[in-house]
């Protein structure tokens, strides 16, 4: 009997690792449910490129969580900043919890009740920026 060695391709043994790697990387992702980019995009994937760099590395940075404002306290060895009405952590509270900026949230986004994804999922709130830059805080980001 004879038989047939043949070679596999590197592309096919390409496609079969990634596919592996990208199973394994959803996996770890998806038990981290606490995390803030996981609520916004729980499916890993690219996300559309905005036109100008700098608006997209603002909204990675609200994506994830980590503004200069909300984690410049860990470079200075200062306490994290709090809201002064609400005294919680600033995080993401500004965009969607806050009741001293429901007025602002109506007025941009036509809704006092947002979620994360809401503001900035896969495709970002047309007015987030307009929102954020009415308080000063677009700097900031």
């Amino acid at each position: 009997m004879t038989h047939l060695l043949l070679a596999v391709p590197l592309s096919d043994m390409k496609r079969v690792i990634m596919h592996h790697i990208f199973k394994i990387w959803q996996e770890s992702c998806s038990k981290q449910l606490d995390n803030k980019l996981h609520s916004v995009k729980p499916v890993i994937g690219a996300w559309p490129v905005m036109p100008m760099r700098r608006t997209d590395v603002k909204l990675t940075r609200l994506r994830i969580g980590h503004t200069r404002f909300t984690h410049k306290h860990l470079l200075f060895g200062e306490h994290a900043p709090e809201c002064p009405s609400c005294n919680v952590s600033y995080t993401v509270h500004i965009l969607i919890d806050c009741p001293v900026f429901n007025h602002h949230r109506i007025t941009f986004f036509n809704s006092s009740h947002l979620t994360l994804p809401d503001l900035v999922g896969e495709i970002p709130h047309q007015n987030l920026f307009a929102f954020i830059r009415e308080f000063g805080f677009l700097f900031l980001i």
